[in-house]
């Protein structure tokens, strides 16, 4: 199970997902109540790097922007929507992250990883989960939008998410994260994957075996 916290605003935000041990947190640096400018993310991040991967997070930026944040945060990976990456320049070796939004068109072919989520990011709505489980089947898919500590659970059993994004799910206001959510909130996710894993385990074990016993009859 893939975790990322997007969103970081505070230095506690920071070290609570450190202390989580998720995998990803967010910096935003397109219009959001949790917006940043690079030189404050790359100051927010430096307790993470080299430890998790540090996601700088756009929608539709000018190429100017994202030279910006590449030049004055340096991000581990970008994470845009899918058509951005198709027409702004990122250096090579830049691992991307793709965002895929609900009711819009799939590009074919897909890419090998993708973040799946509503029209609006950050609003905390959740998107089509339907959807989402049949994309998860094709490709390594992260699931976003409305996720709390509360509905994490029910969406990865819904959805077979190869990872999971969460930001105004663990916040105690508006932009800012609550550090005792974020820890909640991995642990609920990762409980969750575990119970989901066991289950598709089942599943497979009891296919297998009435396949073995049409194969005797």
């Amino acid at each position: 199970m893939w975790i990322k916290i997007c969103g970081m605003t505070t230095p506690e935000a920071v070290e609570a997902a450190l202390a989580a041990r998720v995998d990803a947190i967010g910096f935003v640096f397109s219009p959001s109540p949790r917006r940043l400018e690079p030189a404050e993310a790359a100051r927010l991040a430096t307790p993470a790097r080299g430890r998790i991967a540090c996601v700088a997070v756009t929608q539709h930026p000018s190429q100017r922007l994202l030279d910006s944040i590449l030049a004055g945060f340096g991000p581990d990976v970008w994470q845009s929507d899918v058509e951005d990456m198709a027409t702004l320049r990122a250096p090579e070796g830049l691992a991307l992250l793709r965002v895929l939004r609900a009711g819009r068109a799939v590009p074919e072919p897909l890419p090998g990883r993708v973040l799946y989520e509503g029209p609006r990011s950050g609003t905390g709505v959740a998107c089509d989960w339907s959807g989402a489980r049949e994309l998860a089947r094709r490709t390594e898919l992260v699931l976003a939008g409305g996720l709390t500590v509360a509905t994490v659970g029910a969406a990865i059993e819904a959805v077979g998410p190869f990872g999971v994004d969460v930001s105004s799910g663990v916040e105690e206001k508006r932009g800012v994260k609550s550090p005792q959510r974020i820890m909640q909130f991995a642990e609920a996710a990762r409980a969750a994957f575990r119970a989901w894993s066991v289950a598709r385990a089942g599943r497979s074990g009891t296919l297998a075996r009435d396949a073995t016993e049409e194969d005797v009859r």
